[in-house]
Order: structure tokens, then C-alpha cells, then sequence
């Protein structure tokens, strides 16, 4: 909005809104994917793509939604991560109804086949693997200490969802008061660079990853340890919205300290 701060958010799914047709914003519009070969053999294909996976939900159902559809339509064995999507969701392409999931699935299909057709091929005497630890800063704030936490859990008139957060969040808190440490990590696969992240990562973070070696072939998986739950940047903690809402488990110093990592375990090589 005019004054910085969020007015609307589409989610994963947009309808009745003016916001629905808003330009798409902020994304990484390309999906890559990486294929281990065994001589003339393809072993397996890892594909990745930044946003959630999700088109329509909440009825009970478990699926794999657009992505695993999508995937199952490629020959041989292929592994979707998914990217750092955790401000990125189909809502500008999808109302939620049930006709728009096939319509996606389709989108996908097609990039994960385009991806494979655009391949070149490397020899790959070894892999190389650099990770670097890191402590990520506790949310600030009345509702984030363990007091609150605990009394959320004690308490029996919440809804049981509710209260299984607050077992969550409580597990979290305590592990990194106990000084838990995550790793961030990179894998070379000849020209082919993989950044392994934490969290519901925004994309801003595999944007600038992928900057840090513009010339690189750069490919993120995000969604690795989960207690921070959405990870935003610090001009977003203070921009608002659901994701940097009470679902974020870690404060705005979090930007720092991952990116710092991103150039360590590139500088390592």
C-alpha cells in the first residue's frame, strides 16, 4: 500500500477482489531442474520451483497437489523441491475451484518437460558439499515467550489446532534457547550449484542467492528444518502481512544471518 505496508495478501488462491488481477510482483518465474546420469542412464531428476504447492484444500483430502500431478507425468524417477515460496502462491492464476488444479498441473508439466529437453551434460568426477551452521534469532514480543507459549498449551478451551501450535512453537523455543544450530548448505554438481535453506523462505532469499553467482547455475530447496516456520526478510517484518505474522518463528536479524551463510558456503569452494 501507499504506506508500506501490506493491504492485501492473495494467497494461494484469489477470488472476489480487485487484487486478484494485480500484476504478479516479485517471483522467480523459472523452474530448473538437475538430472544425475549413469553413463547413457538417467538415474533421477531433481526439479525445483519457488512457490506454494498448493491449489485447493482444506476437505480432508491428502495430495500432492499440482506439483506431485505434474511430476508424475515425467518418465523415470524425478524428486520436486520446493524453492523459497513462502510469500509466493498461484493465487493471480488460480480461484481454488477444482477445474484450476489440472490447469496448473499442466503449467508445471510443461516446465519440468522444457527443463529436461534445454539439459547439457557434464561429467562429474565428485560432488562437492560445503555447509556452515547457523543460530537463528527468536521472534520478539509479548505472544513469543515461553510463558505465553505455555499457557496457550494449557489451555483447554482453545481449539485442539491451536494448542498442537503451541506445542510447536514451544519445542522450537526451547531448542534454540538450548542453542540449536541449522545447517545451511551448498552442493556442486559440476556447473550446478544447490543451496539447501530452512524454513518457509521468501524468494527474496533465492533471488539473491542466485545473484551472489549471477554467471552460475543456481537451484534452491527451501522448507528443510521447519521450527521457524515462514522466514521473511527484515523489510518484510516490518511491511506486515500473514507470513510475518505470529506463524514466523524468527525475527527480521534472521536476513543477516542467512545471508552471511549463503556467502560463506559460496566462498568455501
Amino acid at each position: 500500500g501507499p504506506d508500506g505496508k501490506v493491504i492485501f495478501g492473495r494467497m494461494t488462491s484469489c477470488r472476489n477482489s480487485e487484487y486478484c488481477a494485480a500484476p504478479e510482483g516479485l517471483i522467480d518465474p523459472m523452474l530448473k531442474s538437475i538430472s544425475l546420469f549413469d553413463g547413457e542412464v538417467r538415474v533421477a531428476t531433481l526439479s525445483y520451483y519457488a512457490t506454494h504447492p498448493m491449489s485447493h484444500y482444506g476437505k480432508g483430502a491428502i495430495t500432492c497437489d499440482f506439483p506431485g500431478l505434474a511430476r508424475a507425468q515425467q518418465p523415470g524417477f524425478q524428486i520436486h523441491f520446493n524453492g523459497a515460496g513462502g510469500n509466493i502462491g498461484a493465487g493471480k492464476y488460480n480461484d481454488g475451484s477444482d477445474p484450476r488444479r489440472p490447469v496448473l498441473t499442466e503449467r508445471m508439466a510443461d516446465a519440468m518437460k522444457r527443463a529436461r529437453e534445454a539439459e547439457k551434460r557434464y561429467k562429474v568426477e565428485t560432488p562437492v558439499i560445503r555447509s556452515t551452521p547457523v543460530r537463528l534469532p527468536h521472534r520478539e514480543g509479548a505472544e513469543f515467550t515461553e510463558d505465553r507459549i505455555t499457557a496457550d498449551l494449557k489451555n483447554k478451551s482453545l481449539e485442539p489446532k491451536f494448542r498442537a501450535n503451541a506445542a510447536r512453537y514451544l519445542a522450537w523455543y526451547r531448542l534454540l534457547k538450548a542453542g540449536r544450530e541449522i545447517p545451511i548448505t551448498r552442493v556442486q554438481l559440476g556447473p550446478a550449484n544447490i543451496i539447501h535453506m530452512p524454513g518457509e523462505l521468501f524468494v527474496e532469499y533465492q533471488l539473491a542467492a542466485q545473484k551472489e553467482r549471477s554467471s552460475e547455475f543456481i537451484a534452491m530447496a527451501a522448507y528443510g528444518e521447519y521450527g521457524p516456520m515462514y522466514i521473511g526478510t527484515a523489510k518484510a517484518y516490518e511491511q506486515g502481512g500473514y507470513e510475518c505474522g505470529p506463524v514466523s518463528r524468527v525475527g527480521p536479524g534472521t536476513e543477516d544471518v542467512l545471508m552471511s551463510a549463503v556467502k560463506r558456503v559460496f566462498s568455501a569452494l
